[in-house]
């Protein structure tokens, strides 16, 4: 049963929030790093269309983005956070039929507002390098107005943060007041180099 997992495997998708500051100063939020269990979970969600087991990752994304709001410039109880997922190609929703993230805030309970699209095609970001996966996403993506929001943008996994800083451009393109990050998990090497988040 996908919604089932042993014991163990279910602590290692235990949230273990961590905090990364991008190059362009995008702050990520990831609950999880993308190894072992976790990464197999993800690939098979991701890559077997095993549903079910977002609500086991569901935790994972919900931590994320409870400390990505804890932000210090935070907007005030009236304004909020709009939640933003980074956007599906085309051919990722062709052949899986759903959007992972979206699935996986979905189980979390959380509300998202789709305001970004893809506008040129990509391709696959696995096995290219730092650079080339900046280049490969330049310029791929538009937002509708976003005039004075907050912003968390929501991704399943971080890896060189070339794809997340993309939609933060186009965000503040259509005029995001603030952008923050959250994602279910992120890659060693990002996971490596940050901290551990302040509690939230």
């Amino acid at each position: 049963d996908d919604t089932l997992l042993c014991g163990d495997c279910a602590r290692m998708l235990r949230p273990s929030v961590r905090r990364r500051v991008l190059a362009s100063g995008l702050v990520v939020h990831a609950g999880i790093p993308f190894d072992g269990v976790a990464a197999r979970v993800l690939r098979a969600l991701k890559e077997q269309g095993r549903t079910g087991l977002a609500r086991s990752l569901a935790p994972a994304l919900a931590a994320a983005l409870a400390a990505a709001a804890d932000a210090p410039d935070a907007p005030s109880a009236g304004e909020g956070w709009t939640v933003v997922p980074v956007p599906t190609s085309r051919a990722s929703m062709r052949r899986r039929g759903f959007r992972v993230v979206e699935l996986i805030a979905g189980r979390a309970g959380v509300r998202v507002t789709p305001l970004l699209r893809n506008v040129r095609q990509t391709s696959d970001q696995r096995g290219l390098d730092v650079a080339a996966r900046e280049r490969n996403v330049a310029a791929s993506m538009r937002a509708r107005v976003a005039t004075g929001l907050s912003v968390i943008l929501v991704d399943d996994v971080v890896t060189t943060g070339a794809t997340l800083r993309e939609a933060e451009r186009a965000l503040r393109a259509a005029g995001a007041a603030r952008v923050v990050a959250a994602t279910v998990a992120a890659t060693p090497r990002v996971q490596a180099s940050s901290g551990p988040a302040s509690a939230p």
